[in-house]
């Protein structure tokens, strides 16, 4: 018997003074069995740092030819494809064909993963890539819980997120920006 999707409750409350967004997000947010704690918790970030009202969670981990994140048209064309993790470069170039605009949040240990796809895709008008700080993201991934509320606030390129104990500060570093 297969596992099945664990569903978390999110409620996000997005102040995002770069871009001058200011939403309040309530979702339910599928986690796959495989998924770990750090993937879902950029998956929840990207939709903060990301959001538009047409933004909407890809199937994930159980379909490798969606985004983890993607907007679509109300015509049902991909207007902007957003990726989690570490993807290799011929996935960017490809998603790249597919949407006018390309978004990346890597995680994890990124410097290795930097040199070798960040050096490949640099020619892609439309594509931004983030990386989490690893220690800060790890940090916030121990906050998950199954019903969760978050404050985002970007501002400068740092984002805060916040719940009713603590605060935590992660500063986005821009690898890739068109």
């Amino acid at each position: 018997m297969a596992l099945q999707a664990t569903p978390y409750k999110v409620s996000l409350d997005i102040s995002d003074v770069d871009r001058g967004v200011y939403e309040s997000v309530k979702v339910t947010v599928a986690r796959h069995p495989s998924e770990t704690e750090l993937r879902l918790t950029s998956r929840i970030i990207a939709l903060g740092l990301f959001y538009h009202e047409h933004l909407a969670f890809g199937r994930g981990l159980s379909e490798v030819n969606e985004a983890a994140l993607w907007q679509l048209s109300l015509d049902g064309q991909i207007e902007h494809w957003v990726d989690v993790g570490q993807p290799d470069a011929e996935r960017i170039i490809k998603s790249s064909r597919k949407a006018p605009l390309v978004s990346v949040l890597a995680y994890g240990n990124v410097r290795i993963w930097k040199e070798k796809v960040a050096s490949k895709v640099t020619h892609l008008s439309n594509l931004t890539i983030l990386a989490l700080p690893e220690e800060a993201h790890a940090q916030l991934a121990s906050m998950l819980s199954r019903n969760l509320h978050w404050g985002l606030m970007l501002t400068d390129g740092v984002l805060y997120v916040s719940d009713a104990d603590e605060q935590i500060e992660l500063p986005l570093e821009v690898i890739l920006q068109p």
